[in-house]
């Protein structure tokens, strides 16, 4: 600035030194001295530009910042940047406490027949009872009587037992066993459960003389075909099936299988139908049919006297 100042303020001062002179009368020696004077002025401004235009320390065009102002007021919230990349997965956290217990589950379906275990051994001899007291004097007339009487009812009543059995109940019966008919579609399974939940098993045809009879009943009812407790288990190396009756023994000498059917069962149809004719054929698990159910008429103790005719329901 003040390079700029002198470069101003020496020719403005000459030119005005110069007006004094011509009114003051000097002489031309001295004008002359004041003609000479505008070169050396013209290189005095040559040489402050010069000095000027050289040098960025005394003349500069940098401003000098000023004092820091007042905290203006808070921007509006701008809008939601870009989702950003994902980010490395963190540390596993610690495991929680373990849930409560859940609900019991519904039942499965019913696993396969197991293999009938060993004879168990004979238990020991019970210890001999007390002696009874001495019985009275029988005063046989007047029981006879009532004795005959209550043969006749009994006479009576097992009629109407057997009507019970055979016309309403729909059942037939050998020295051994009680058979019933059910006349409910049901798959194979289904069926080996509802004649257990009765107390039986799946009609098992181990004689002729019940093939006979099993067959008769199919016939009297007017059916076709229904299950009866034979079923193919297993294959052996050389390709022979094996089949066992309902309560997991193997099939006797008997059987009945219409021609080809025993050599030709399929994986669906490993189970045994047996039709009014009497003969044994395979069909497959899922088909529904009638079936009959078998109830033994003796403990399974071996003592005598009757399970009595099955439940229905």
């Amino acid at each position: 600035m003040l390079c700029f100042i002198l470069v101003m303020i020496l020719p403005w001062h000459s030119i005005r030194l110069l007006k004094q002179t011509k009114r003051s009368g000097l002489s031309a020696v001295t004008c002359g001295c004041l003609r000479m004077s505008r070169p050396l002025t013209l290189c005095m401004l040559f040489a402050t530009f010069s000095y000027i235009f050289a040098s960025t320390e005394v003349c500069t065009n940098s401003f000098l910042p000023g004092a820091k102002g007042d905290q203006g007021e808070a921007g509006e919230v701008g809008e939601q940047g870009k989702l950003g990349k994902t980010g490395p997965p963190g540390h596993s956290g610690v495991p929680g406490e373990p849930g409560l217990k859940g609900e019991v589950g519904q039942t499965g379906k019913m696993g396969p027949f197991g293999d009938k275990g060993d004879k168990g051994q004979k238990g020991f001899t019970g210890a001999v009872g007390l002696k009874g007291k001495t019985g009275t004097t029988c005063d046989c007339g007047r029981y006879r009587k009532v004795v005959g009487q209550l043969d006749v009812s009994v006479g009576k009543l097992r009629k109407a037992v057997q009507f019970v059995k055979n016309v309403v109940l729909s059942l037939k019966e050998t020295e051994e066993s009680y058979y019933l008919l059910v006349k409910e579609p049901k798959r194979f399974r289904e069926a080996s459960v509802n004649c257990k939940l009765r107390g039986g098993t799946l009609a098992m045809p181990k004689t002729s003389n019940i093939n006979r009879l099993l067959a008769d009943f199919i016939s009297q009812a007017g059916l076709t075909r229904v299950y009866v407790g034979v079923q193919a288990q297993s294959t052996d190396s050389n390709g022979t099936i094996s089949y066992v009756y309902a309560d997991s023994s193997p099939l006797q000498e008997f059987a009945a299988w219409s021609q080809g059917s025993r050599l030709s069962p399929t994986t669906n149809s490993s189970c045994v139908e047996m039709l009014s004719t009497g003969t044994w054929t395979h069909m497959e698990c899922e088909t529904t049919l009638f079936f009959i159910c078998e109830f033994p008429k003796t403990s399974r103790g071996g003592g005598e006297g009757g399970r009595g005719p099955p439940a229905l329901a």
